[in-house]
């Protein structure tokens, strides 16, 4: 069809052929231009750019990146305009605000059971448009570890394997969140001894890798990627990790309202570069808390944020959560050319 109907048709890939017509491409659809953009901004290692990460994508050579750690919008209708300037006044829209707690104002959550059948059907498309550029960046054997929710990671999932990257199992982040328990909304004297969901003690990060060149030891060699860093000699990187909801000292360095710790992040972020060399990429940065952990473990990094108040206030965060004391590894760590320490 290519060959014969060249104007109609568009090679997507071996085999797969889309029409030409005015509609956008997929990569069209969710690129969200951003006007009067910021001056990057540098700390340590790490380099923050303001800009949509698909338009980001497009500029790096390809073999670029060595690996991703990033905690996307799993749900995207709550980071459109709209549902942030409702979150940012207070009134939630579809972000669930939770009550008070002993005089404690606790941090909202996305809706991900209220996105309908459409919403799900945007989000694959999301992730697979999104999983193709990045694809393309990532050096042989990279690390892509994505931020998901049980409720949604099977869709993630699906979109990244289709996008070519390689399933390479779960890290499950072990602690304890505001998901599910609850009684029957308008019904909880009734049925006080039903959780319509089970209480979520987990979160799933999803792990994929671009496909190797050649066997690992020659990947190793050549890219400096293919697996896992050890935190010790003797003991390998495992796929559970145990943390605790983000600490209120954090979240006042860094009030977002997906802020992972730093004890957690600096644990995954060191893994994921098997030599302690190379570049980690975060194209979903809110306030910029996985390059303030590769700063701690002295890794380079670069981050994309597209809304401008994430991005001032991960100029604020970044130094002041590189520097945040927590119990998990903090030492910047020494690149091993030849055996992961």
């Amino acid at each position: 069809m290519r060959l014969n109907t060249p104007k109609l048709f568009i090679r997507e890939q071996r085999g797969v052929y889309r029409a030409r017509s005015h509609q956008p491409s997929p990569r069209q659809r969710f690129l969200a231009p951003v006007d009067a953009r910021e001056q990057s901004f540098s700390f340590q290692r790490s380099v923050l750019h303001h800009d949509d990460c698909f338009s980001w994508l497009e500029q790096p050579p390809p073999n670029s990146v060595h690996a991703i750690v990033t905690d996307p919008p799993y749900g995207l209708h709550e980071y459109t305009v709209e549902q942030q300037r409702k979150l940012r006044a207070g009134k939630g829209g579809v972000w669930r605000i939770p009550p008070s707690f002993d005089g404690h104002r606790r941090s909202p959550l996305p809706r991900f059971t209220t996105l309908d059948k459409n919403q799900l059907g945007e989000l694959r498309q999301f992730f697979l448009v999104w999983g193709k550029m990045s694809h393309r960046v990532l050096v042989p054997g990279a690390n892509v570890i994505v931020a998901s929710n049980p409720l949604v990671s099977h869709i993630v999932a699906i979109a990244l394997s289709e996008a070519g990257l390689e399933r390479r199992g779960e890290i499950i982040r072990l602690t304890m969140t505001m998901r599910g328990g609850d009684r029957p909304k308008g019904a909880h004297d009734e049925f006080r001894d039903v959780s319509v969901m089970p209480r979520s003690m987990w979160e799933p990060w999803l792990v994929f890798r671009k496909p190797l060149e050649g066997r690992v030891q020659d990947n190793l060699r050549k890219w400096k990627t293919g697996g896992f860093r050890r935190p010790e000699k003797a003991k390998p990187f495992g796929d559970v990790i145990a943390s605790s909801p983000t600490r209120r000292g954090e979240k006042n360095l860094a009030p977002h309202p997906s802020l992972k710790p730093q004890a957690f992040l600096r644990q995954l972020v060191r893994g994921v570069l098997p030599l302690g060399e190379g570049t980690v990429l975060d194209t979903f940065a809110g306030a910029g808390s996985t390059l303030a952990a590769g700063n701690a473990v002295g890794y380079d990094s670069i981050g994309i944020e597209r809304d401008r108040d994430y991005f001032q206030m991960a100029v604020d965060s970044i130094p002041a959560l590189t520097s945040y004391a927590t119990n998990g590894p903090t030492k910047p760590c020494r690149p091993n050319s030849h055996a992961a320490s």
